[in-house]
């Protein structure tokens, strides 16, 4: 409500201001403390308050989160809570709503891996400048995982469905317990030693702190660091972050994920290559009226030039254009069968061998239809070359002399005489028959 100059608020409109604020202004965060007046109502629900030896906050945990603990809450005992800041509104009281616990002794790893991430950091091991490009198609994927946990099923299966053409290399170690730090790191310098493969999985399924705690060691974040193939890095759940997620390339929220991340999906390397045919036939149909248009262009300057020996000049063009034209769709035809065979050969595993075999007999079919093609139209041109000859040699002036007629010059200036005007007495002319010349002198006596 607006009075004059004053905004007034409700108490109900005032607290939902209030926890809007608290609910914005805090991110997700941990708190230490312990449990006391802990109440668990018929609803699931847990309802305590978190204090120190100078402060408390009422706190409250939903069933939907507290059915996922681990631990079972006592007043008296000491835990490190996650959680966000609230209001809850109509008591308007400020709140912790708690969306995972663990015990206190969870705190001081909590602490540790704090310490190390801001020292690695320091060091510049999280700098993105050093972080690595993946190949597009991978041609060998190693992957470091345990050989018998979720996590590497998960990867396999995914693979599988995305990309069965790409081999895959696995390394064995264990991802919890003493011995898996000294394993993890072994098998990331192994695989670089080895240098078979162009991308590294580092995996494993989901877990507690101390379960994941392998990946939160300085050894293992160097390793990844230095070496010299990218690595990818999906440890545990998407909430789940470690040291090595740092580090490494780059970060998935899963195993699944990461091999998601790493792979083209054989479905759109089908659509390329379909898309790529597609491409050929239309570039093969250009270059087709491109040709045609320039041996339309030669036949109408073959039909503006003399005959006999331009003509025989141009029979000759019309073959050689016809051999350029033959060897350069061929030329063309080749290129695009090895660009295909290419894109062919990445899907060797699980390849869609019928479709691809059916377009490769279509593609050999349109190319000798092509081919075909031009050879008629060609023979055709030829045929109409020939009749417009044979048209032009039947009008010749030497046809004419064949049927008994003669062709009269002045001998002096070798002008044509076509009038009887233009002869004078004793005049030399020569007369050209059919079979020769000869020389005569006009007498007008007569």
């Amino acid at each position: 409500m607006q009075t004059s100059n004053r905004t007034i608020l409700s108490v109900a409109e005032l607290n939902a201001e209030v926890n809007q604020l608290l609910t914005q202004g805090f991110p997700l965060l941990w708190v230490e403390g312990e449990i006391s007046n802990l109440v668990r109502p018929a609803s699931g629900h847990l309802y305590f308050s978190l204090k120190d030896n100078k402060s408390q906050i009422r706190s409250a945990m939903f069933r939907n989160r507290n059915m996922k603990l681990t631990l079972k809450p006592e007043n008296g005992m000491k835990v490190l809570v996650r959680g966000r800041i609230g209001l809850y509104e109509p008591r308007g009281e400020y709140q912790l709503i708690a969306e995972h616990m663990e015990d206190a002794g969870i705190g001081q790893l909590q602490r540790q891996f704090e310490a190390l991430k801001q020292k690695l950091s320091e060091a510049g091991l999280f700098d993105e400048a050093h972080k690595k490009e993946f190949p597009e198609y991978p041609k060998r994927i190693a992957v470091i995982t345990s050989p018998s946990g979720a996590a590497i099923r998960d990867i396999l299966h995914v693979l599988e469905r995305r990309s069965p053409h790409t081999p895959v290399l696995i390394y064995p170690v264990s991802v919890q317990g003493e011995r898996a730090k000294i394993e993890i790191e072994a098998a990331i310098r192994k695989a670089n030693i080895d240098n078979k493969c162009d991308v590294i999985i580092l995996a494993r399924g989901g877990g507690s702190i101390e379960d994941l705690w392998s990946f939160n060691e300085e050894n293992v974040a160097r390793a990844i660091y230095h070496s010299e193939i990218p690595i990818i890095v999906g440890v545990g759940h998407e909430i789940d972050f470690t040291i090595a997620d740092f580090v490494a390339d780059m970060r998935a929220p899963t195993p699944s994920a990461a091999a998601e991340l790493i792979t083209a999906d054989k479905a759109q390397l089908l659509t390329d290559v379909i898309q790529t045919e597609l491409w050929l036939q239309q570039t093969i149909k250009q270059k087709i009226r491109q040709k045609v248009q320039a041996l339309d262009w030669l036949t109408n300057r073959l039909e503006l030039q003399k005959p006999s020996r331009r003509l025989e000049q141009q029979l000759q063009r019309i073959d050689e254009l016809e051999n350029r034209l033959s060897l350069h769709i061929q030329n063309q035809i080749n290129d695009k069968n090895t660009q295909l065979s290419y894109l062919n050969n990445r899907l060797i595993g699980h390849p869609p061998s019928k479709l691809i075999e059916q377009k490769k007999q279509t593609l050999h079919i349109l190319k000798s239809s092509l081919i075909q093609s031009v050879e008629s139209l060609i023979e055709h041109k030829k045929s109409a070359f020939q009749m417009q000859m044979a048209v032009l040699d039947s009008t010749s002036p030497l046809k004419t002399l064949d049927r008994g007629y003669a062709i009269i010059k002045n001998k002096g200036s070798n002008n044509i005489i076509n009038s009887i005007n233009q002869m004078s007495n004793n005049m030399k002319v020569t007369i050209t028959l059919k079979d020769g010349e000869t020389t005569a002198i006009i007498n007008n006596e007569s």
